[in-house]
């Protein structure tokens, strides 16, 4: 009984943990570049229990684990200058205002008060040799990533990645913070698409069946739940009479 009551509760932790990550995914449906989460359990094996407590042997965790889904998005086409996508692989590298890097797939920049390419926040896009500066100018941007301000050569947009894209930290929409001592890595294909934005790989109808899967879930295990806690309240009752 008790065990029943333990497996039930364990099963309705994960399905708490996949409504927020589905919640999150959907309010970000409209965020350009956005990577969507996903929740997976897992039965937690034999190894992996002997570094966690327990009181009995029955007692098998249920891990629930949220990963990112790096899967590309669409491409929207805005002809706007300072809308970029990466066609293929990598992130556009930004340096935060505290000189820590961060990635993202999102390309909707702007140019800030002292005329680099950044994104709000404070973020700066960086290139080559540093933080890209335009001025005032007139931005194009190749596919190789060479950028260019009325004319003249001002730095060259370079993608990067990391070797495990699991060790990424989400700092919040579509960026993503590196881990110190984590290197960045070129990727195998990249090229710029200037004018484009990559939408985010969001489906909404899909997210809202998991939703509903998701509840429902959640739901047969607390009624199993309440089931398991009245018979066995209505056992002690028996017990006490006794």
């Amino acid at each position: 009984m008790i065990k029943g009551m333990y497996r039930s509760a364990s099963g309705m932790l994960p399905r708490v943990k996949q409504q927020e990550a589905i919640a999150n995914n959907v309010s970000n449906a409209g965020t350009t570049g956005f990577k969507k989460d996903i929740v997976f359990s897992k039965e937690l094996s034999k190894a992996e229990l002997r570094t966690k407590s327990k009181d009995n042997n029955w007692r098998q965790t249920l891990d629930a684990r949220v990963k990112v889904d790096y899967t590309l998005g669409a491409f929207d086409k805005t002809e706007t200058p300072l809308d970029m996508a990466i066609e293929g692989d990598g992130f556009f590298v930004m340096q935060a205002p505290d000189g820590t890097t961060a990635l993202t797939r999102a390309g909707s920049f702007v140019v800030d008060s002292e005329g680099f390419i950044a994104i709000p926040g404070g973020y700066r896009l960086m290139g080559e040799g540093g933080p890209i500066q335009v001025g005032t100018g007139k931005v194009t941007v190749g596919d190789s990533g060479e950028v260019q301000s009325n004319g003249a050569t001002v730095g060259r947009i370079v993608p990067q990645s990391v070797v495990d894209a699991d060790k990424l930290d989400r700092l919040g929409g579509a960026l993503f913070g590196v881990p110190e001592g984590e290197q960045l890595v070129a990727p195998l294909q990249a090229s710029i698409k200037q004018g484009y934005l990559e939408t985010s790989n969001v489906d909404v109808v899909a997210e809202m069946v998991d939703m509903i899967v998701a509840y429902r879930t959640y739901e047969a295990n607390a009624k199993a739940l309440q089931t398991q806690e009245s018979t066995l309240d209505h056992l002690f009752q028996r017990v006490a009479k006794k």
